[in-house]
């Protein structure tokens, strides 16, 4: 089976972020940046299938150059081959364009399943995976936390959480899955891996090499724009209660109920 995997490269989940002073994006400087935590459910799950039922794990990716780190990494755990979306031209594109431009790439490809992570952690949108599912003309299934492929590869059994219990749906591939955790454990590359990673295709394609008009990558081809960043307002300062227990106690109560009124 060939798995397509949607992958993304996001800031860290530790990294400290601080906006520009005008609010029009972040300050990327000394910004660590790493695989997005979700796209790693989704490589991983991509390798068990190929290394159960044999074909490629293939990677797409859209940014700039340092995105290149990312799709290493992956292709370190495993994975086969990579196309990375590389052009200034596509800049500022929204879940929207992004899927359009992916869709675009696919389509040239032979595919059996398309794994995407559920969101990314940096704009946390969700869109992509759905959007792209609409683009190709395929089923898809959001949040899955099981996976089972049929013995003959043309159906898939998947389970998502839901309010109060498990959703059980089964489907005719090649479909869209969007991953999260509980689907997996994913792997830590290997030195093997990360020599092997460096002879493996990492095949760069531009606004021309896509195929697709200016107005409809990046953010041309964009149905909404960020206006302005703005931080969260900064908590203020946690309060002491001092006292005995009673004293504190009751002191603690009020406040809860006056100050915070969460009771």
């Amino acid at each position: 089976m060939n798995v397509i995997v949607c992958m993304k490269q996001v800031p860290d989940t530790e990294t400290l972020i601080k906006i520009k002073p005008d609010g029009s994006g972040i300050v990327t400087d000394d910004v660590k940046y790493v695989m997005n935590p979700y796209c790693e459910f989704a490589v991983e799950e991509a390798l068990r299938i190929k290394e159960k039922f044999g074909g490629q794990a293939i990677l797409v990716n859209i940014g700039p150059q340092r995105a290149v780190e990312a799709l290493r990494t992956a292709l370190a755990m495993g994975a086969d081959r990579s196309i990375h979306l590389n052009d200034p031209a596509f800049d500022g594109a929204d879940g929207l364009a992004t899927a359009r431009m992916l869709a675009e790439v696919i389509k040239k490809e032979t595919f059996d399943l398309i794994l995407c992570g559920r969101q990314a952690v940096d704009d946390d949108l969700a869109q992509v995976g759905p959007s792209l599912a609409e683009f190709l003309n395929l089923p898809h299934v959001t949040l899955i936390t099981k996976l089972e492929i049929s013995p003959d590869q043309k159906k898939a059994k998947v389970e998502r959480e839901v309010e109060g219990g498990r959703e059980v749906i089964e489907l005719i591939l090649p479909a869209v899955f969007t991953c999260q955790k509980g689907l997996n454990e994913p792997r830590y590359a290997s030195l093997p891996g990360i020599m092997k990673a460096k002879k493996k295709e990492l095949k760069p394609i531009n606004q021309a090499a896509l195929g697709l008009p200016p107005e409809q990558v990046g953010a041309a081809g964009s149905k909404t724009k960020i206006l302005k960043y703005i931080p969260p307002p900064s908590r203020p300062p946690g309060k002491i209660i001092s006292g005995e227990i009673i004293e504190a106690a009751q002191k603690l109560v009020k406040l809860l109920r006056e100050e915070a009124k969460v009771i």
